[in-house]
């Protein structure tokens, strides 16, 4: 379920209303977030169009140049379509260096037709792909996994085979028990079988070792490759669990992480934001707008609190 309250307008309206904010000494920010932070996916599409065929210029540039730190990159990636958008926060995470997770995450969290959707649009803003982008970047078993989940189109339907399903839970134990077992068996299994099997997989590894296959990992994620494992398995068999923590991690570390933060608000509001609150607000007893705004500040914080539906 989404959080963003969107209101009915005209693209051209909204084009002349931003171009006023941008006219004058200084940018009307409130304008800004007040038009953006209401429309939806198609609406921001059709006055970044209505803004390029009036004034002869990419509404994105000029919202570069009029805005600045948290608050521009928030506002820049909100303008995005989805798939261009995660096709930035990959590349983004690849130059990074330690952020892994975050390709991770993507890849694992949509749909094989977004993901194939997503690479498109990699190969069209970086001239090149990005599995190759992320192969140079990572050696070993790290490499095999994260190559293997960005290339992976796997099959979207509910069918589930209960033998294979018990078959591999016992093949992933082996392989994660004490780090001693073959790493390119998980690899396989992670990167290749559907979601609805791998569920299957993950509630038969319970049932059969008494322990979730989450756990059982993070006794043993001391390196990074089984730190990935336990990333991925994650965003398979819970992502709005697994997002509550990313927000829980931005939010309560010294200096908040505000790239998690508006990572998770920006690609989630027009989805199941409004759960990933209610799984915030069970796991921490305080609303996730409350927590936000103790931490941050300023336009960045307006807009967030805006797509938080406040």
């Amino acid at each position: 379920m989404a959080t963003l309250v969107t209101i009915k307008s005209s693209p051209i309206e909204d084009a002349e209303a931003l171009q006023k904010a941008f006219k004058g000494w200084g940018t009307d920010e409130k304008s800004v977030i007040t038009i953006l932070g209401h429309r939806n996916v198609y609406q921001r599409q059709q006055i970044r169009k209505s803004y390029q065929e009036t004034y002869q210029e990419d509404l994105l540039k000029r919202l570069e140049s009029e805005l600045s730190g948290d608050f521009e990159r928030a506002v820049y990636r909100w303008m995005l379509e989805p798939a261009d958008r995660d096709a930035v926060l990959a590349n983004v995470a690849i130059k990074d260096g330690n952020k892994g997770h975050v390709i991770i995450e993507i890849v694992s969290v949509l749909s094989p037709e977004e993901v194939l959707a997503m690479r498109r649009a990699y190969h069209n803003r970086y001239k090149h792909s990005l599995e190759e982008d992320v192969a140079a970047h990572t050696t070993g078993h790290l490499r095999q996994l994260l190559v293997g989940l960005v290339t992976s189109f796997r099959y979207g339907g509910d069918e589930i085979n209960p033998k294979l399903a018990k078959t591999e839970a016992d093949i992933l134990h082996e392989s994660i028990k004490e780090k001693k077992g073959n790493p390119e068996e998980a690899i396989r299994i992670l990167t290749t079988r559907s979601k609805t099997q791998l569920l299957a997989t993950f509630n038969r590894y319970r049932d059969d070792h008494g322990i979730s296959i989450t756990k059982k990992l993070l006794d043993n994620a001391s390196d990074d490759f089984h730190k990935a494992l336990h990333t991925a398995i994650r965003c398979i068999n819970d992502h709005k669990k697994y997002y509550e923590k990313v927000l829980r991690g931005a939010l309560k570390r010294v200096g908040t992480d505000e790239d998690g933060l508006t990572r998770v608000v920006v690609t989630r509001a027009e989805k199941d934001l409004k759960d990933i609150k209610e799984v915030y607000y069970k796991r921490n007893s305080v609303h996730l707008e409350d927590a936000v705004a103790k931490e941050i500040s300023g336009d960045y914080k307006k807009f967030i609190l805006t797509l938080l539906g406040k």
